[in-house]
């Protein structure tokens, strides 16, 4: 039996002389590698951004909504009836064992002011506990405190696309805002949070103590009223218990009856984003098995070419066969032309796949993360198909008969 070496420059020696054909057949190879890394890294970083988007709404969330209203048979959605209130945010934080920490939220847009410069932004009445329940941390000055919501203190705290379009590169810390013509102290400043999953400025922002907001900024339908109540559960193996007993609670508390209906609503913010998240999973599953298609069509060119080059050097066969070449050396050396092939050109295909990624995310402006896994994935897929596409041929090729093989023209 020849060595393995021998067997290797046979076979690289061969490629070598067909460089057109050679280049040819891997160019199914060079496309389908290339497709799988761009197509993964265009999924991974489509599920790494929404992953983002969910950390930064928070982590473990439940939002409670208001109820609905019917008038003359006709029955509006939820949201349109004000049925909450801050005493029943305190309710919640107090009785509801899986719950963490909660903040009520009473919201409007306002136009504030500064020196000669204002700007129109989302006010938002909330407690101490907000910055916790969204894990929200400050970028510089404090909170406001239990002893400011009491008091209807007016305070605020900025978010930074506020602090850049009054501020620009001032320190706004200690410096006096109006908000409808009444005057705030702006005691923090927030860390950017960037977009949300529906794609809001969520650093267009401004919140002030919720009894502030009810008594001085946005007034209410009826004392204590709140338009939402967020939730922040203690894990997410608690996020079903938090729903559960924040729906007991607020039924309680409301004096609905066992057969009627609520007049609030709850929503899992987290179990959402995490669907959404797992959707995209699929899809850049999904993304990965379509461009794999090109793989298997690369494939089947390296087969067909490799059957056309058994034909054209049948005679070379009957020779090596005659000076005593091996069934298994000729079953080789076609087996590693194959393997060759599918290698170089899943090399060239890591290439272009990168780089790809990187065009689509300086042109296109999508995110793309090429992982180590996805090229090793498409990398090994390319070799596994040069040698499963390379077994007929070479086959084919180690039971030619010597002298037939010899005497073909």
């Amino acid at each position: 039996m020849i060595g393995i070496p021998s067997t290797f420059k046979i076979s690289f020696r061969a490629l070598r002389v067909n460089k057109m054909r050679s280049s040819l057949t891997m160019l199914g190879i060079i496309i389908g590698v290339g497709a799988v890394i761009t197509m993964l890294a265009v999924g991974t970083g489509a599920s790494a951004r929404i992953s983002q988007q969910i950390a930064s709404v928070g982590s473990n969330l439940i939002i409670v909504l208001p109820g609905s209203t019917t008038s003359g048979g006709i029955r509006t959605g939820f949201g349109s009836q004000p049925t909450l209130t801050k005493d029943d945010a305190d309710a919640i934080e107090k009785e509801c064992p899986a719950v963490a920490a909660v903040a009520p939220n009473l919201n409007g847009t306002a136009q504030i002011v500064f020196g000669n410069q204002n700007w129109s932004t989302a006010v938002y009445g909330t407690a101490a506990s907000f910055l916790e329940v969204r894990d929200w941390p400050l970028h510089s000055g404090r909170n406001f405190t239990e002893q400011d919501v009491r008091s209807a203190t007016k305070v605020c705290l900025l978010g930074q696309t506020v602090q850049d379009n009054l501020f620009g590169s001032m320190d706004p810390v200690g410096q006096i805002i109006r908000i409808k013509k009444l005057p705030f102290l702006v005691i923090g400043i927030l860390e950017r949070k960037g977009q949300s999953p529906m794609g809001q400025d969520q650093d267009d922002v401004i919140f002030i103590p919720v009894t502030t907001a009810q008594k001085k900024i946005f007034g209410t339908a009826f004392p204590g009223m709140v338009r939402t109540i967020m939730v922040k559960a203690k894990s997410t193996q608690d996020l079903d218990a938090a729903e559960q007993q924040i729906i007991a609670l607020l039924r309680q508390r409301h004096h609905i009856g066992p057969k009627a209906d609520s007049d609030f609503s709850t929503r899992n913010l987290t179990q959402m984003m995490q669907v959404a998240e797992q959707s995209t999973k699929v899809m850049t599953l999904l993304l990965g098995a379509i461009a794999s298609v090109s793989l298997l069509v690369g494939g089947i060119g390296i087969m067909n070419i490799m059957l056309v080059s058994v034909t054209e050097r049948t005679r070379e066969i009957g020779i090596r066969m005659a000076v005593g070449a091996k069934t298994m050396d000729i079953r080789l050396q076609f087996i590693i032309e194959a393997l060759s092939l599918s290698l170089i050109g899943g090399l060239m295909g890591i290439i272009i796949g990168i780089s790809g990624s990187k065009l689509l995310s300086i042109l296109a402006g999508w995110s793309t993360i090429v992982s180590p896994l996805s090229v090793l994935l498409a990398f090994g897929f390319s070799g596994l198909v040069g040698i499963f596409f390379g077994f007929y041929p070479a086959y084919k090729a180690s039971l030619l008969n010597p002298i037939d093989a010899l005497h073909y023209e």
